[in-house]
């Protein structure tokens, strides 16, 4: 209440020196210092939507007004306490969207007024402000450099990457995660070459971003696993050469046959289980193979391999993000799956409004969403 104070008085004091125009500013920035947000407010229980008041931008912030937000395995996590304990509670959630950049702090240079964006957990270039805070009447509401279950978010410079206007910010949402982790896995840390062979396991969205990337460099065969039928036709349809429900088959086996009992070069995991991790690392051949875990397990758990495997040769490793630069990444993925031939409208599963992010959220854990959209008006 202390900041409404100080406008309330910016408005007796200064509207009668400077007139009527002053006045009118006044309330159009009144219009978008309230915003609405999804809050994580305990954890194993159902998102709140509250209002928010928004905080004053400091050096290095940019309020935007987001378009679209992403929803992803990792606020699964966070919202069943699987990352440990939550030292934040309560909080906003969402790391990856789009939206259009409304007005900035001081020292920002990387946007400006009316751009278009992308927001991306990968910090970029730019200040890095590592939160924000936000006020409700139930109280202090913190926030991170970048959420995006609001619909008028504060975010970190270096959390924003500008994009073309002619860019549909629908599918632009899928740049700040999904498509950088799996394609930047395929791109940047496999540096996959034609003719090379490559199995993901899980085929969600960074799952299908893996398979969309490796088919446009021309990898042969894309092995698709994964325990739902919907997902593994969707794969077939950005790539996937082959499929695998590893409830009805030995994907082993199969995966033998496909490489004529050589393995794959390249193997990529992204469900984020014991069981996936281990055996991405099994089909890759040896010597050579590679194995790239991108998915995340709960805390304390597990993974066991043959050491043995490691002296044949087989090499396993983890991805931040996709290991890339996401400055650069970002234009680039746009140009090829958004620009050149829009590959991304058929990864959009489900879209539901910011009221209904409970049940989205459902939807995600029961393994039914490609990848799912928060919309805003």
């Amino acid at each position: 209440m202390q900041r409404k104070k100080k406008y309330d008085n910016f408005h007796l004091v200064h509207s009668k020196i400077i007139g009527m125009h002053l006045y009118l500013i006044y309330f159009y920035r009144v219009d978008y210092l309230k915003t609405i947000a999804a809050v994580l407010t305990q954890l194993n229980a159902p998102l709140e939507i509250r209002e928010l008041e928004i905080p004053l931008l400091k050096r290095g912030q940019v309020l935007v007004q987001i378009a679209y937000s992403g929803l992803c395995h990792t606020q699964l996590n966070e919202w069943k306490g699987l990352k440990g304990a939550d030292r934040y509670l309560p909080h906003t959630l969402g790391h990856e969207g789009s939206g259009v950049v409304l007005d900035v702090g001081e020292g920002v240079s990387k946007v400006r007024t009316g751009d278009h964006v992308v927001l991306s957990w990968l910090k970029g270039t730019g200040i890095d402000v590592p939160n924000a805070v936000y006020l409700s009447s139930e109280g202090a509401v913190n926030s991170g450099a970048i959420s995006t279950f609001l619909r008028t978010a504060v975010i970190s410079e270096n959390r924003l990457i500008p994009i073309d206007k002619t860019i549909p910010l629908k599918e632009a949402a899928l740049l700040g995660c999904a498509i950088p982790t799996g394609a930047g896995v395929v791109v940047n840390q496999m540096r996959i070459k034609k003719g090379e062979s490559l199995a993901v396991f899980g085929v969600g969205g960074i799952g299908l971003s893996a398979i969309l990337a490796a088919k446009y460099l021309g990898a042969y065969p894309i092995i698709a696993i994964d325990i739902h039928e919907e997902k593994l036709k969707k794969a077939k349809t950005f790539g996937a050469t082959h499929t695998i429900n590893s409830i009805e088959e030995d994907f082993l086996t199969k995966i033998q046959e496909i490489t004529e009992q050589k393995g794959v070069d390249f193997s990529f995991e992204s469900a984020g289980k014991i069981q996936t991790m281990q055996s991405a690392f099994e089909v890759v051949k040896a010597p050579g193979g590679t194995c790239i875990l991108a998915g995340n397990l709960p805390l304390g758990e597990k993974i066991q391999i043959d050491p043995f495997d490691l002296i044949r040769g087989k090499k396993i490793i983890g991805t931040w993000g996709g290991g890339g630069e996401i400055d650069q990444d970002i234009p680039r993925f746009a140009q090829w799956f958004i620009q050149e031939d829009n590959q991304l409208q058929k990864m959009i599963s489900h879209e539901m409004p910011l009221e209904d992010v409970n049940e989205l959220m459902q939807c995600l854990q029961k393994g039914q969403v490609h990848r799912g959209l928060i919309t805003f008006d």
